[in-house]
């Protein structure tokens, strides 16, 4: 639902039509666009300086503004469904999905953020209404900038536009993780490659243990070439042309996965590989040389990502929406530093213990 309301509020306000707002940015060079986790929409703009105003005025409407059309609902049920489609085709993104929903069994977290052609399908004007009700709060919500602009403007102007919607606070609190199970399993699929994803719930975002976990899964498998993985499954074997892994802290609960494709016959032998990573992790020490390499590629990797003002300006909103500030580049560092090697082989420990790991597999 929230994935098909981030849809409909580009289609129409009280004010708009749906190509008005399309146009609204466009028409200046400008762009508008949102996402939807699991856990936080979006909707998010870049634009010229002088067009700021603009901008902040038809987020400010499409939010609180929109009217939901019932013809726009009926076509774009349509689309979200050929998106559906679209994603079942891509089995490398599927998966991650389909992991979590074996991981989160049983609890809401688990869903597929788009949805089910049958549902979509159900969905009401008046289900969306009572949808924002339940979970759309002025308390929850974050508005960030970035950019060359005077902050006494950006104050004015955030004043103007969004100081006159009446507060709405929410009291709901999510629901608790049911106890974890062990799960493999496999699917047969029509696909040139097996794909493969292992993993296990790992720390959610108020854990202490957060960053540790950061820095394991980037000595994993991280965006770097001399990520573990990478080395042991496509540098020294060839076996695999993409292997990843990744961390998401949730609210109250994570979930750390190593994603691998590749040909069918060596499904088994990287499996292998992989296992023989986590146990490396798990039974030895980082020499203090090699954890002062791996801490200083993870500064390098955030500073550079802090360089993109879009990632910046998406990073600065949720860290302040979760937690009511924002660390800055040398806080973060500082915290990177703390990180110890008996730090890292305990987390490790945890989270990749041969009996607490999942797998699935598309073969």
């Amino acid at each position: 639902m929230a994935h098909f309301i981030e849809h409909l509020v580009f289609k129409g306000t009280k004010k708009r039509r749906a190509h008005h707002i399309i146009n609204r940015l466009e028409m200046v060079g400008g762009e508008i666009n949102a996402y939807t986790g699991k856990e936080e929409t979006c909707i998010y703009c870049s634009f010229m300086q002088e067009d700021f105003e603009r901008s902040l005025e038809l987020i400010s409407d499409m939010v609180f503004n929109s009217i939901f059309p019932e013809k726009e609902m009926c076509r774009e049920k349509e689309i979200i469904i050929d998106e559906i489609k679209s994603y079942r085709d891509n089995p490398s993104e599927q998966i991650f999905d389909d992991f979590e929903e074996l991981v989160f069994k049983g609890n809401a977290l688990g869903r597929n953020t788009l949805g089910t052609p049958f549902n979509i399908k159900r969905f009401t004007r008046e289900d969306i209404i009572e949808f924002m009700t339940r979970n759309y709060h002025t308390d929850q919500m974050v508005f960030t900038s970035v950019g060359n602009l005077d902050f006494a403007r950006v104050l004015k102007l955030t004043e103007k536009y969004l100081g006159r919607i009446p507060e709405n606070c929410g009291s709901r609190k999510r629901g608790d993780i049911f106890d974890y199970q062990r799960i493999s399993k496999s699917i047969r699929k029509r696909t040139h490659q097996a794909h493969c994803i292992i993993g296990n719930r790992a720390f959610d975002l108020n854990d202490n243990r957060r960053m540790i976990m950061v820095l394991l899964n980037n000595i994993l498998g991280g965006p770097g070439m001399s990520a573990r993985l990478n080395i042991a499954l496509r540098e020294k074997s060839g076996h695999a042309y993409n292997v990843e892994s990744h961390f998401t802290p949730y609210s109250n609960t994570g979930i750390f996965a190593v994603y691998f494709g590749t040909d069918k016959e060596k499904l088994i032998r990287c499996r292998e590989l992989v296992h023989l990573e986590f146990a490396r992790l798990r039974d030895t020490h980082l020499s203090p040389v090699q954890l002062k390499r791996m801490k200083r590629q993870l500064t390098g990797q955030l500073a550079i990502s802090w360089e993109n003002m879009e990632s910046l300006m998406l990073s600065i909103g949720k860290s302040y929406l979760l937690f009511g500030h924002v660390d800055t580049m040398e806080e973060v560092h500082q915290k990177i530093e703390q990180v110890t090697s008996d730090q890292l082989q305990e987390v490790a420990n945890i989270v990749l213990h041969p009996d607490y790991l999942s797998e699935l597999v598309y073969c």
